[in-house]
Order: C-alpha cells, then sequence, then structure tokens
C-alpha cells in the first residue's frame, strides 16, 4: 500500500483535490478524509495513516489541536499542516505543536505529496520553505512590549469582555486605578482601544484567547 495518508480539511473540493494528487503517486494513498478536528483525531486513531495532512481553520477549532494530539501519541505519524495562513505566527506555532511540515495552500499540490513523504520518513523533523526568512525576522524584530503581573491580569480581564468598573471590582482596586492599568497597556501595546489592545497582544502570545465578539 505504500504510505498511507488521512486529509483533514473543512472544504471537500480541497480534500478531493488533494486526494487526486495523492493517487497519481504509486506510492501514496489516501485511506481517509475528516472535515472536522473530532473526526480528524477519531480518523487517525481509528486509521493510523502514516500522514495526516491538516488544515489550521477547522469548523470546531484549529489544526494544531489535530497535531498535538497526534503528538501526545508518539512520534510515529508525520503531520503535514497545509493552510492559506502562512505568516511567520503560524510557522512557529506547527513547529512547537510538533508539525512535521508546513506548506502554503498556493504551492502546487505536487510539493503537498513532497512534504508528505517527507513527514512520512521524519516526523520530527520540520520542513518549511520560509522557515528560515521567518527565523531572520524574529531574529531582528524587536522584543515584545513587558507588562506588569496586574496588567497581565487587567488584560486578561479586558478580553473576557469586562468593563473598567467589572475589572476594578474583580481586582479590588479603584476605577481610577483600573483606568491608569489599562491606559499603561493600551500605551505599551501601541493600541488606542481595546480592539486594537487584543489583537496586539493576541499576536505577541500575551493571551491565550480572547473573543472577537466582544472587540
Amino acid at each position: 500500500m505504500g504510505t498511507t495518508v488521512l486529509l483533514v480539511d473543512d472544504h471537500e473540493l480541497i480534500r478531493q483535490g488533494l486526494a487526486r494528487a495523492f493517487e497519481r503517486d504509486a506510492d501514496m494513498t489516501v485511506v481517509g478524509q475528516a472535515g472536522t478536528v473530532a473526526d480528524g483525531v477519531a480518523a487517525w486513531e481509528q486509521l493510523q495513516p502514516d500522514v495526516v495532512v491538516t488544515d489550521l481553520q477547522l469548523p470546531d477549532g484549529h489544526g494544531l489541536d489535530v497535531v498535538r494530539a497526534i503528538r501526545a501519541a508518539g512520534d510515529a505519524t508525520g503531520v503535514v499542516v497545509l493552510t492559506m495562513h502562512a505568516g511567520d505566527d503560524h510557522i512557529f506555532a506547527a513547529m512547537e505543536a510538533g508539525a512535521s511540515a508546513f506548506v502554503g495552500k498556493d504551492t502546487r499540490a505536487t510539493e503537498v505529496v513532497s512534504a508528505a513523504k517527507h513527514a512520512a520518513v521524519a516526523p520530527r523533523t520540520f520542513l518549511c520553505a520560509g522557515l528560515s526568512q521567518a527565523v531572520m525576522r524574529r531574529a531582528t524584530s524587536p522584543a515584545p512590549p513587558r507588562l506588569s503581573g496586574r496588567e497581565a491580569e487587567v488584560l486578561a480581564l479586558l478580553a473576557d469582555g469586562l468593563g473598567t468598573g467589572e475589572i476594578a471590582s474583580s481586582l479590588y482596586m479603584s476605577e481610577s486605578t483600573a483606568k491608569t492599568h489599562i491606559t499603561h497597556i493600551y500605551q505599551k501595546l501601541g493600541a488606542a482601544n481595546r480592539a486594537q489592545a487584543l489583537v496586539t497582544a493576541m499576536r505577541l502570545g500575551l493571551l491565550d484567547h480572547a473573543s472577537p465578539q466582544r472587540f
């Protein structure tokens, strides 16, 4: 059967296109397809393919959830992250999660097949065409702003949608003190409002989560 592959992407047309690309290679066999994190992890557990190719954006979560679930069980399976979002943060996040390769959806299907072959042979190495440039950009970029412990607490409450009065009450401080902390956070992040502050904090890794509907 050669190398077995599981495809995880919520767009059926993309899955079918990838399946055809893999079928053209005599050494590769697509043994399953899934459109969500839950279905992808379940299919991986059932089928135990040599390689999983997963999109980053899935309806019930993130493609890195698939990567982490696979890596939690060991290093036997290669994992290729395939995405339209090829920014530096996504590259490093995929590498840190344990992906074997990172490929943009704007590349040729043959490159995805090549990445899958690499992943099958070397699951714990990381293949990415733009990695060296991303490393250089990270090395030369200014250090992220440092928030005090109290400012980090206030930022987390801002992300949870709390207003100034609610933040003051939650942290047992005066409302004017809460406003001061919020002002300092905005200044350090170069933000003019809550939405900008949360987006910047997410980009810099200062927040694990934020609810976009509350921006």
